[in-house]
């Protein structure tokens, strides 16, 4: 009998690893109509570690792999569906059996698997790091920091990154009027200054979200 097979076909076996990785939340995988198998875990673990290094902000990892049962065929075509939470997205990478034979190997299934994952991260990333322009929606934040003597202070935007504000960025001259916990809507600079991402434009919207 195949390590992959059991005989119940329809277990499902979930395992939390939670020092799999360093991500910020544990890695999920999941065996569907197969057995565990401590080699299959230990790949998962080491691509999913591998993706940290393009970007470091993954907030969850949850990885299906599944050997559906096809009577048509003699083999098993294993399908791997990658799951990956960064702020403001969710990028799903899915390699069907149907569409590849290769997939009969449970490495292969999983290496295509998390390469279409990590193509996706990086576009993510180009986007994120402006190589990719954008058109200028705000974006909401919180007023993290700031400094009234030196003018300047920083805010946590929706997409997870810390960015760095002038007073003079500020609109209705209301630096001033800012406290820690402040709501505000940011429009980033493309590219970084000595200080990181630079908001071109911070409107204060106080305390409450304003809609609209």
């Amino acid at each position: 009998m195949s390590a992959f097979t059991g005989p119940d076909a329809r277990k499902e076996i979930a395992l939390f690893t939670e020092e799999a990785s360093t991500m910020e939340l544990p890695l999920q995988v999941t065996f569907r109509n197969m057995d565990r198998s401590d080699a299959v875990e230990a790949r998962v673990r080491e691509r999913a570690a591998k993706l940290e290094t393009y970007f470091s902000h993954i907030t969850s990892c949850r990885v299906v792999v599944e050997a559906p049962q096809r009577r048509h065929h003699k083999g098993k075509l294993f399908h791997v569906r990658v799951d990956l939470r960064v702020p403001g997205r969710e990028l799903v990478a899915s390699r069907h059996p149907a569409k590849n034979h290769a997939h009969e190997d449970v490495y292969v299934a999983l290496r295509d698997a998390f390469d279409a994952a990590r193509r996706q991260l990086e576009d993510y990333v180009r986007k994120l790091d402006g190589r990719v322009k954008l058109h200028e929606v705000p974006l909401h934040g919180k007023v993290l920091r700031l400094f009234p003597e030196q003018d300047y202070g920083f805010a946590a935007a929706a997409d997870g990154r810390e960015v760095y504000f002038h007073r003079n960025s500020v609109l209705r001259e209301a630096f001033a009027k800012l406290s820690v916990g402040d709501e505000v809507r940011l429009v980033v600079a493309e590219g970084e200054g000595v200080a990181g991402p630079q908001a071109s434009t911070v409107d204060p919207l106080g305390k409450h979200h304003l809609v609209g």
